[in-house]
């Protein structure tokens, strides 16, 4: 596969010889994880884990792909969740941590670095320890010798796209604690909704019906600056931009709002805004070779759940933004539960950051860059 082809994405036979490794069948294995982990976690037996009381903090260590699912609790229980949720992506805990406290430690193959010595750390402070991993893994066998809770995962490939799976435990978790309300009917809802993103944004599905395509299209030859309208929305345009990274092999400029507007919303005037200027940057169909090759694009994960200020920031945002020829792309969250909504994002943008990748003739699936930097440093 050779080349930037954006007709790639009209060709579902062309799509499948571009994804070797199926990350777009990873992807669409969603709905299936959250079942999945919802059986494997109900066998872990989770209910014996609010006997000692509410913790003082819930402390996620995880890496990459499997610590974005800290991020996503701590998103899904909200601003007004009485414990603090906090994840940790390096090898030390924080000072403060200690008995009275709640280790969750999160790795897809159980075998990574810097979630095993913090896991490790928190042993040895006495915390109470929750691992999600590979089973028969170094990270079973440090949980086993700690007393501590695990719940195994099946990885569906890479672990970035086993986010659900790593996920639904942490979320079950902060259940039993009385920490967000989380039913079962909930998670079947949120499987039945990921099964509908990945209907309309399957491969045989045409560019113009297909929003997963469509976004991926516009962004091509773009740097993306991904913004979300809310701590939740934010989450989810951090995944987009390490999708980005890890799926397309694409740079991707992560922020939220209202924070973005006090200091990236000035990169609307540098040197990569003015690129898309002569052009209508928001026609789907005009005459991209007339375009400057890069340029500038906004992308906004909007929540339904917006501060007041915050909704006017966005919109006048975007207002600048097309103002000065930035391209904008607003994306909108589904659902009424949090937990229904930043899947919502998450799931559309995951199908973006795999169309981006065929399309610029990049396959998604490996990580050539972290394997080579993981046996150099060994």
């Amino acid at each position: 596969m050779n080349g930037v082809d954006v007709g790639r994405l009209s060709d579902a036979a062309a799509i499948e010889a571009a994804d070797p490794g199926g990350m777009l069948r990873q992807v669409a294995s969603s709905a299936a994880q959250i079942r999945e982990a919802r059986r494997l976690t109900a066998e872990a037996g989770l209910a014996g884990l609010a006997a000692d009381g509410r913790p003082r903090a819930i402390v996620i260590t995880g890496m990459g792909g499997s610590g974005i699912s800290g991020d996503v609790l701590a998103a899904v229980c909200g601003t007004g969740c009485p414990v603090p949720i906090v994840t940790v992506r390096g090898y030390r805990l924080p000072g403060w941590v200690g008995a009275a406290d709640l280790v969750i430690a999160v790795s897809c193959s159980g075998s990574t670095e810097e979630t095993l010595a913090v896991a490790a750390e928190a042993a040895r402070r006495g915390c109470r320890l929750l691992s999600v991993g590979g089973e028969g893994s170094p990270l079973a066998d440090l949980s086993a010798q700690n007393r501590g809770l695990f719940v195994p995962v099946r990885s569906v490939g890479q672990p970035r796209s086993t986010l659900w799976g790593l996920t639904v435990p942490l979320v079950l978790a902060a259940r039993e604690l009385g920490l967000v309300d989380a039913s079962d009917e909930l998670l079947e809802s949120v499987a039945a909704r990921l099964e509908d993103v990945a209907h309309r944004c399957r491969p045989a599905s045409e560019t113009f019906v297909n929003p997963a395509k469509r976004i991926a299209a516009e962004l091509v030859g773009d740097i993306p600056m991904v913004w979300g309208s809310s701590a939740l929305a934010g989450t989810a345009a951090y995944r987009f931009c390490c999708q980005l990274n890890e799926n397309a092999k694409y740079p991707g400029v992560f922020g939220d709002l209202p924070e973005a507007n006090h200091n990236q919303v000035v990169a609307f005037d540098g040197f990569f805004a003015g690129a898309a200027r002569g052009a209508d940057v928001d026609d789907f169909f005009r005459d991209r070779s007339e375009d400057a090759e890069h340029g500038l694009h906004l992308v906004v994960l909007r929540d339904t759940e917006e501060h007041p200020q915050v909704a006017k920031r966005r919109a006048v945002s975007v207002e600048l933004a097309r103002a000065r020829g930035v391209a904008v792309t607003e994306i909108v969250a589904e659902g009424e539960h949090p937990l229904e909504r930043i899947a919502s994002l998450i799931a559309l943008a995951d199908y973006v950051t795999v169309y981006l990748a065929i399309a610029l003739g990049v396959d998604p699936t490996p990580v050539s860059a972290i394997q080579e930097l993981k046996a150099r440093i060994v």
